[in-house]
Protein backbone atom coordinates (compact mmCIF):
# COMPACT_ATOMS: atom_id res chain seq x y z
CA UNK A 1 0.00 0.00 0.00
CA UNK A 2 1.45 3.42 -0.89
CA UNK A 3 2.44 5.76 1.90
CA UNK A 4 0.73 8.76 0.30
CA UNK A 5 2.00 11.70 2.23
CA UNK A 6 3.58 15.11 2.31
CA UNK A 7 6.73 15.65 4.32
CA UNK A 8 9.67 17.92 4.96
CA UNK A 9 13.28 17.24 5.91
CA UNK A 10 15.12 20.29 7.21
CA UNK A 11 18.18 21.70 8.98
CA UNK A 12 18.53 24.65 11.37
CA UNK A 13 21.86 26.35 10.72
CA UNK A 14 21.80 28.09 14.12
CA UNK A 15 21.04 25.19 16.47
CA UNK A 16 22.28 22.46 14.08
CA UNK A 17 19.00 20.62 14.67
CA UNK A 18 17.82 18.24 11.98
CA UNK A 19 14.22 17.20 11.56
CA UNK A 20 11.43 15.50 9.67
CA UNK A 21 7.71 16.25 9.75
CA UNK A 22 5.08 14.26 7.89
CA UNK A 23 1.31 13.88 7.46
CA UNK A 24 -0.56 11.16 5.63
CA UNK A 25 -3.81 9.28 5.06
CA UNK A 26 -1.96 6.24 6.40
CA UNK A 27 -2.00 4.64 9.83
CA UNK A 28 1.08 5.40 12.00
CA UNK A 29 3.07 7.23 9.34
CA UNK A 30 5.67 8.14 11.98
CA UNK A 31 6.70 4.51 12.27
CA UNK A 32 7.97 4.31 8.68
CA UNK A 33 8.70 7.69 7.06
CA UNK A 34 10.95 9.81 9.36
CA UNK A 35 14.59 9.01 10.10
CA UNK A 36 17.24 11.34 11.51
CA UNK A 37 20.55 11.35 13.35
CA UNK A 38 22.18 14.38 14.97
CA UNK A 39 25.26 15.56 13.12
CA UNK A 40 24.49 13.26 10.17
CA UNK A 41 21.22 14.05 8.43
CA UNK A 42 17.53 13.31 8.00
CA UNK A 43 15.53 11.12 5.60
CA UNK A 44 11.84 10.90 4.67
CA UNK A 45 11.08 7.67 2.79
CA UNK A 46 7.57 7.26 1.36
CA UNK A 47 5.31 6.07 -1.52
CA UNK A 48 5.25 2.24 -1.60
CA UNK A 49 7.73 2.85 1.16
CA UNK A 50 11.09 1.12 1.33
CA UNK A 51 11.78 1.55 5.04
CA UNK A 52 15.43 0.54 4.56
CA UNK A 53 16.05 3.88 2.81
CA UNK A 54 15.99 5.51 6.27
CA UNK A 55 18.78 3.68 8.11
CA UNK A 56 20.74 3.01 4.93
CA UNK A 57 20.54 6.65 3.92
CA UNK A 58 21.87 7.82 7.28
CA UNK A 59 24.67 5.25 7.13
CA UNK A 60 25.70 6.46 3.66
CA UNK A 61 25.65 10.09 4.80
CA UNK A 62 27.85 9.12 7.73
CA UNK A 63 30.30 7.57 5.28
CA UNK A 64 30.60 10.95 3.58
CA UNK A 65 28.44 10.55 0.48
CA UNK A 66 26.60 13.62 -0.79
CA UNK A 67 22.81 13.70 -0.66
CA UNK A 68 22.60 13.06 -4.41
CA UNK A 69 25.06 10.18 -4.15
CA UNK A 70 22.98 8.70 -1.33
CA UNK A 71 19.83 8.78 -3.46
CA UNK A 72 21.67 7.20 -6.37
CA UNK A 73 22.99 4.43 -4.14
CA UNK A 74 19.62 3.77 -2.49
CA UNK A 75 17.75 3.47 -5.77
CA UNK A 76 20.46 1.74 -7.83
CA UNK A 77 19.50 -1.84 -6.95
CA UNK A 78 15.87 -1.21 -6.02
CA UNK A 79 13.66 -2.90 -8.63
CA UNK A 80 10.70 -0.84 -7.40
CA UNK A 81 12.56 2.48 -7.50
CA UNK A 82 10.02 3.98 -9.89
CA UNK A 83 7.41 3.75 -7.10
CA UNK A 84 9.59 5.28 -4.40
CA UNK A 85 9.87 8.82 -3.08
CA UNK A 86 12.52 10.12 -0.72
CA UNK A 87 13.80 13.42 0.65
CA UNK A 88 17.25 13.72 2.23
CA UNK A 89 19.22 16.46 3.97
CA UNK A 90 22.68 16.40 5.49
CA UNK A 91 24.12 18.14 8.54
CA UNK A 92 25.25 21.10 6.43
CA UNK A 93 21.81 21.80 4.99
CA UNK A 94 22.38 20.22 1.56
CA UNK A 95 19.11 18.65 0.42
CA UNK A 96 17.86 16.49 -2.44
CA UNK A 97 14.73 14.56 -3.36
CA UNK A 98 13.74 11.72 -5.66
CA UNK A 99 10.28 10.92 -7.02
CA UNK A 100 9.87 7.73 -9.06
CA UNK A 101 8.06 8.06 -12.38
CA UNK A 102 5.33 5.65 -11.26
CA UNK A 103 4.43 7.42 -8.01
CA UNK A 104 0.71 8.16 -7.87
CA UNK A 105 -0.17 11.70 -8.96
CA UNK A 106 0.25 14.38 -7.99
CA UNK A 107 3.78 13.57 -6.91
CA UNK A 108 6.87 15.74 -6.73
CA UNK A 109 9.20 17.80 -4.56
CA UNK A 110 10.71 21.21 -4.04
CA UNK A 111 14.22 21.69 -2.67
CA UNK A 112 15.36 24.95 -1.08
CA UNK A 113 17.96 26.29 1.31
CA UNK A 114 18.17 23.91 4.28
CA UNK A 115 15.06 21.90 3.34
CA UNK A 116 13.28 19.60 0.93
CA UNK A 117 9.50 19.13 0.78
CA UNK A 118 7.96 16.20 -1.07
CA UNK A 119 4.66 14.45 -1.49
CA UNK A 120 2.61 11.96 -3.48
CA UNK A 121 -1.12 11.42 -4.09
CA UNK A 122 -1.56 15.14 -3.44
CA UNK A 123 -4.42 17.30 -4.68
CA UNK A 124 -1.96 19.36 -6.73
CA UNK A 125 1.54 20.77 -7.01
CA UNK A 126 0.35 23.70 -4.87
CA UNK A 127 0.78 21.54 -1.77
CA UNK A 128 4.59 21.36 -1.96
CA UNK A 129 4.79 24.93 -3.26
CA UNK A 130 2.91 26.26 -0.25
CA UNK A 131 4.90 24.03 2.10
CA UNK A 132 8.13 25.55 0.82
CA UNK A 133 6.77 29.07 1.19
CA UNK A 134 5.57 28.36 4.72
CA UNK A 135 8.92 26.91 5.82
CA UNK A 136 10.83 29.87 4.42
CA UNK A 137 8.56 32.43 6.10
CA UNK A 138 7.83 30.68 9.42
CA UNK A 139 9.44 31.88 12.64
CA UNK A 140 10.52 30.01 15.74
CA UNK A 141 12.68 26.96 16.29
CA UNK A 142 12.91 24.07 13.83
CA UNK A 143 10.04 22.12 15.42
CA UNK A 144 7.74 25.13 15.12
CA UNK A 145 8.71 25.70 11.48
CA UNK A 146 8.22 22.03 10.61
CA UNK A 147 4.69 21.94 12.01
CA UNK A 148 3.91 25.25 10.28
CA UNK A 149 5.09 23.66 7.03
CA UNK A 150 2.64 20.77 7.45
CA UNK A 151 -0.12 23.27 8.16
CA UNK A 152 0.76 25.02 4.91
CA UNK A 153 0.53 21.77 2.98
CA UNK A 154 -2.84 20.90 4.52
CA UNK A 155 -4.18 24.39 3.78
CA UNK A 156 -3.30 23.83 0.11
CA UNK A 157 -5.31 20.60 0.01
CA UNK A 158 -2.84 18.04 1.29
CA UNK A 159 -3.23 14.32 0.67
CA UNK A 160 -5.93 13.71 -1.95
CA UNK A 161 -7.28 10.78 0.12
CA UNK A 162 -7.70 12.75 3.33
CA UNK A 163 -5.77 12.66 6.60
CA UNK A 164 -5.05 10.20 9.36
CA UNK A 165 -1.62 10.40 11.02
CA UNK A 166 1.30 12.77 11.49
CA UNK A 167 4.75 12.81 13.05
CA UNK A 168 7.47 15.23 14.13
CA UNK A 169 11.08 14.21 14.75
CA UNK A 170 13.83 16.68 15.71
CA UNK A 171 17.29 15.47 16.70
CA UNK A 172 19.89 17.40 18.66
CA UNK A 173 23.21 16.08 19.90
CA UNK A 174 22.94 14.61 23.44
CA UNK A 175 19.51 16.17 23.95
CA UNK A 176 17.42 13.02 24.21
CA UNK A 177 15.48 12.49 27.42
CA UNK A 178 17.77 12.75 30.46
CA UNK A 179 20.70 13.48 28.13
CA UNK A 180 20.64 10.07 26.45
CA UNK A 181 20.54 9.83 22.67
CA UNK A 182 19.63 12.61 20.27
CA UNK A 183 15.83 12.45 19.96
CA UNK A 184 15.09 15.95 21.19
CA UNK A 185 11.46 15.92 20.02
CA UNK A 186 9.78 12.71 18.88
CA UNK A 187 6.00 12.98 18.55
CA UNK A 188 3.49 10.78 16.74
CA UNK A 189 -0.21 11.01 16.05
CA UNK A 190 -1.13 7.51 14.92
CA UNK A 191 -4.82 7.95 14.04
CA UNK A 192 -6.79 11.18 14.36
CA UNK A 193 -9.40 13.14 12.39
CA UNK A 194 -7.13 16.22 12.45
CA UNK A 195 -3.59 14.90 12.94
CA UNK A 196 -1.68 18.12 12.32
CA UNK A 197 -3.77 20.03 14.82
CA UNK A 198 -3.18 17.24 17.34
CA UNK A 199 0.54 17.30 16.54
CA UNK A 200 0.66 21.00 17.34
CA UNK A 201 -1.11 20.34 20.66
CA UNK A 202 1.44 17.68 21.52
CA UNK A 203 4.29 20.02 20.59
CA UNK A 204 2.94 22.56 23.06
CA UNK A 205 2.84 19.88 25.74
CA UNK A 206 6.34 18.76 24.80
CA UNK A 207 7.61 22.29 25.40
CA UNK A 208 6.20 22.14 28.93
CA UNK A 209 8.04 18.91 29.67
CA UNK A 210 11.27 20.21 28.14
CA UNK A 211 11.08 23.10 30.60
CA UNK A 212 10.39 20.68 33.46
CA UNK A 213 13.48 18.68 32.47
CA UNK A 214 15.47 21.91 32.26
CA UNK A 215 14.26 22.86 35.74
CA UNK A 216 15.40 19.47 37.04
CA UNK A 217 18.83 20.11 35.57
CA UNK A 218 19.06 23.43 37.42
CA UNK A 219 18.00 21.73 40.65
CA UNK A 220 20.75 19.13 40.21
CA UNK A 221 23.24 21.98 39.84
CA UNK A 222 21.89 23.76 42.94
CA UNK A 223 20.64 26.74 40.93
CA UNK A 224 17.21 26.95 42.55
CA UNK A 225 16.45 30.51 41.43
CA UNK A 226 16.90 29.54 37.79
CA UNK A 227 14.88 26.36 38.37
CA UNK A 228 12.09 28.48 39.86
CA UNK A 229 11.82 30.78 36.84
CA UNK A 230 12.02 27.85 34.42
CA UNK A 231 9.19 25.98 36.13
CA UNK A 232 7.10 29.14 36.33
CA UNK A 233 7.54 29.47 32.56
CA UNK A 234 6.34 25.88 32.12
CA UNK A 235 3.22 26.70 34.12
CA UNK A 236 2.57 29.78 32.03
CA UNK A 237 2.34 27.41 29.06
CA UNK A 238 0.17 24.92 30.95
CA UNK A 239 -1.20 25.97 34.31
CA UNK A 240 -2.68 22.49 34.85
CA UNK A 241 0.62 20.59 34.75
CA UNK A 242 0.73 18.72 38.07
CA UNK A 243 4.27 17.54 37.23
CA UNK A 244 5.52 21.12 36.95
CA UNK A 245 3.67 22.07 40.15
CA UNK A 246 5.29 19.25 42.13
CA UNK A 247 8.75 20.34 41.00
CA UNK A 248 7.89 23.97 41.75
CA UNK A 249 6.80 22.97 45.26
CA UNK A 250 10.10 21.20 45.87
CA UNK A 251 12.07 24.19 44.61
CA UNK A 252 10.07 26.56 46.82
CA UNK A 253 10.85 24.33 49.80
CA UNK A 254 14.57 24.45 49.00
CA UNK A 255 14.35 28.24 48.82
CA UNK A 256 12.58 28.37 52.20
CA UNK A 257 9.26 29.43 50.68
CA UNK A 258 7.15 27.04 52.76
CA UNK A 259 3.82 28.77 52.22
CA UNK A 260 4.33 28.84 48.46
CA UNK A 261 5.34 25.18 48.48
CA UNK A 262 2.22 24.19 50.39
CA UNK A 263 0.14 26.18 47.91
CA UNK A 264 1.82 24.39 45.00
CA UNK A 265 1.15 20.96 46.49
CA UNK A 266 -2.46 21.83 47.32
CA UNK A 267 -2.98 22.80 43.71
CA UNK A 268 -1.44 19.49 42.64
CA UNK A 269 -3.93 17.58 44.80
CA UNK A 270 -6.81 19.65 43.50
CA UNK A 271 -5.84 18.85 39.91
CA UNK A 272 -5.01 15.22 40.58
CA UNK A 273 -5.87 13.76 44.01
CA UNK A 274 -4.03 10.54 43.12
CA UNK A 275 -0.75 12.46 43.36
CA UNK A 276 -0.98 12.10 47.15
CA UNK A 277 0.66 8.70 46.66
CA UNK A 278 3.68 10.47 45.14
CA UNK A 279 3.86 13.28 47.69
CA UNK A 280 3.81 10.84 50.62
CA UNK A 281 6.96 9.16 49.32
CA UNK A 282 9.06 12.10 48.10
CA UNK A 283 12.33 12.23 50.07
CA UNK A 284 12.06 16.00 50.41
CA UNK A 285 8.71 15.59 52.25
CA UNK A 286 9.41 12.61 54.49
CA UNK A 287 11.93 14.22 56.85
CA UNK A 288 12.81 17.58 58.41
CA UNK A 289 10.79 20.57 57.26
CA UNK A 290 9.05 18.40 54.72
CA UNK A 291 7.05 16.74 57.49
CA UNK A 292 5.52 20.11 58.36
CA UNK A 293 4.40 20.46 54.77
CA UNK A 294 2.81 17.01 54.87
CA UNK A 295 1.03 18.04 58.08
CA UNK A 296 -0.45 21.09 56.39
CA UNK A 297 -1.53 18.92 53.47
CA UNK A 298 -3.11 16.39 55.83
CA UNK A 299 -0.84 13.64 54.52
CA UNK A 300 1.71 13.10 57.32
CA UNK A 301 -0.22 10.38 59.09
CA UNK A 302 -0.12 8.42 55.86
CA UNK A 303 3.51 9.13 54.97
CA UNK A 304 5.91 6.26 54.48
Amino acid sequence: MPVATFSIVAFDSHTKDLGVAVQSRYFSVGSVVPWAQAGIGAVATQSFVNVSYGPKGLKLLKRGLTVNEVIAELTRKDKAMDYRQVGIIDAKGNAAAFTGKNCFEWAGAKVGKNFSVQGNILVSEKVVAQMAERFESAEGDLAERLVATLEGGEAAGGDARGRQSASLLVVRNRRGRAGYGDRYIDLRVEDHPDPIRELRRLLGLQRVYLLIDEGDEYVAKGNFRKALSTLEEALRLNARSDDALIDLGIVNMKLGNEAEAVGNFRQVLKLNPKMKHVLRQMPELTSGKGLKVLDKLGLRSEAC
